[in-house]
């Protein structure tokens, strides 16, 4: 029953997670309608100091409650959970207000790192810090809530995490485009008053998912005091004990958690004056840094969430397999981890190349169409990286070897750094792409060097794996390029609608192309039959 139980909280808790990314990824889409690329390049200036600060008040501190809080559960230490438990809050909420005032206080300054007084383009530096306090306010809240959550998960009660995920979302969306609609189409105001207000959307969100996490608490607050009640008395153990074991646990999953948002900073502090000295206007450098950040990157998140919410049940079986020196286990768990992973995000992120164009245009804007097509057609190899990046860091935890995720993540940032602006210098807006997808490479070969000789584990069938899913993506491919150019004939990208109906036509042929290759090979069965189990019985029916 305990099994069925943390499988079910499992279910609920990735389906939430999933159902929260692509609600992240979609409001995007007519958010860059009302305030374009310019809007979108301010709003990459505030929410990513914001998330660096948000990152830094938690140190990840609530995703080790949650495994602290599970431990001292099955000792039946409940004094202690409780002592964790308000301790935590009173911690979470000195560190979000110190975060907070940091970052209120010191916006000015981090706007400056962006931009300078000698800037023409479309934002100022009064805009940036309007936009950079207006996300702060949110600091007070979200560690308060990132605790609370911990705690309920520790019990293994998902639902409430679950729940207010996406409460926070909708609440923090709704909250976005209703007021950027009535700021720039009600009230004529202005683009940079829109994207500050909205950036307040973070607040509400939490304060939403604050009042969820609440009603449950003040629900099941009985039961939890009565099991504090009758639990045998144990030894009290210092808090700053339990702190230190604490933080040995979060801090690396903190730093990895950073990885986008420190490159996106690194763009940020480099992207703008690298492109002035090419010759690029400050206005149109903007404009490609908000297509870049923000309006592109949240296009190759989609194969990203799909391929990691299917990867992710697996981590707790390679955790188990790795602890009880179950070898055989453990090579067969991380060769599924990968394969899902591959059979994916390949496709996807070619579809995403052969597609730029039209994909960009029919879910942003035609008139940025060479701006975002272009950089999409660079930027959706990335997200191949992206995805086995954020697996593979969960597989070193699972494996106990989490140290080298940071080691990879240092390399892979010092890459970034040294050769960001040499990069954009060299290639234009396009280097920043390149840098990016190094960094991320060199960071990825460490760990999956440390997989290979701590896990321990053999890559060979897997290369045969990503082989034989290359080519059958390859056909995908060609298939997808018959039908865009056919249908570019008579459809050219002068409007939205052909540009809908290109994407659309062509990711559907692609996409059956596809299927029917990996079901009649065998192959879909292979990897994705324990979840889905028609494609078993297609592969057995195609093999007999």
């Amino acid at each position: 029953m305990l099994d069925k139980n943390l499988l079910r909280g499992t279910a609920i808790l990735t389906a939430s997670i999933f159902i929260s990314k692509i609600l992240g990824i979609i409001y995007i889409f007519p958010f860059q309608a009302m305030v374009g690329l310019e809007g979108l390049a301010l709003y990459t200036y505030g929410y990513n100091p914001y998330t660096i600060f948000l990152s830094l008040s938690t140190l990840g501190i609530p995703i080790a409650i949650s495994k602290f809080i599970s431990k001292y559960n099955a000792l039946e230490d409940h004094q202690t959970v409780q002592r964790l438990f308000r301790s935590g809050i009173i911690v979470m909420s000195i560190t979000g207000l110190v975060a907070f005032s940091l970052l209120f206080f010191l916006a000015e300054p981090i706007a400056r790192q962006f931009l300078n007084t000698d800037d023409l383009g479309s934002n100022s530096i009064s805009d940036a810090v309007f936009t950079i306090r207006m996300v702060s306010t949110a600091l007070l809240i979200i560690p308060i809530m990132a605790s609370i959550r911990g705690y309920f998960q520790g019990f293994g009660m998902m639902g409430p995490t679950a729940i207010s995920q996406v409460i926070e979302q909708l609440v923090r969306i709704v909250f976005i485009l209703v007021l950027s609609f009535l700021i720039l189409e009600v009230w004529n105001g202005e683009i940079s008053s829109a994207v500050g207000v909205a950036m307040f959307g973070a607040f509400v969100g939490a304060a939403g998912a604050l009042i969820v996490l609440i009603l449950y608490y003040v629900k099941n607050k009985d039961s939890l005091i009565k099991m504090n009640e009758t639990a045998p008395a144990k030894e009290k153990i210092p808090l700053k004990k339990m702190y230190k074991e604490l933080l040995s646990y979060a801090l690396p999953i903190s730093f990895v958690g950073l990885a986008i948002p420190l490159y996106q900073w690194i763009d940020l502090t480099s992207f703008n004056s690298a492109m002035t000295q090419v010759g690029y206007a400050m206005e149109e450098a903007e404009m490609y840094l908000g297509a870049f950040t923000q309006a592109v990157h949240k296009l190759i998140l989609i194969p990203v969430s799909i391929a990691t919410a299917m990867s992710l049940t697996i981590i707790p079986t390679v955790t188990k397999a790795f602890t009880t020196k179950d070898y055989d286990t453990l090579q067969k768990q991380i060769t599924q981890t990968f394969q899902i992973i591959l059979f994916f995000a390949l496709p996807a992120s070619a579809g995403l190349i052969l597609l730029s164009d039209s994909a960009y245009g029919s879910l942003y804007s035609l008139s940025d169409i060479q701006i975002g097509g272009e950089l999409l057609r660079y930027y959706a190899p990335v997200a191949i990286l992206f995805s086995l990046f954020a697996v593979c860091t969960s597989l070193l935890q699972g494996i106990d070897r989490q140290k080298f995720s940071v080691i990879a993540l240092f390399v892979g940032l010092l890459f970034k750094y040294l050769f960001n602006t040499p990069f954009i210098t060299w290639f234009g807006p396009i280097g920043a792409v390149l840098a990016t997808g190094v960094g991320y490479s060199l960071s990825l070969g460490i760990i999956l060097w440390t997989i290979g000789k701590y896990g321990p584990y053999n890559y060979k069938f897997i290369l045969k794996r990503l082989l034989l899913i290359g080519m059958f993506t390859a056909i995908m491919g060609i298939v997808v390029i018959l039908i865009r150019n056919g249908l570019g004939i008579f459809l050219p990208l002068e409007t939205k609608v052909n540009a809908f109906t290109i994407l659309i036509v062509s990711t559907t042929a692609g996409l059956a192309a596809y299927m029917f290759l990996t079901i009649r090979s065998g192959l879909a069965g292979q990897i994705l039959g324990q979840r889905f189990n028609f494609l078993k019985k297609k592969k057995q029916r195609a093999t007999q």
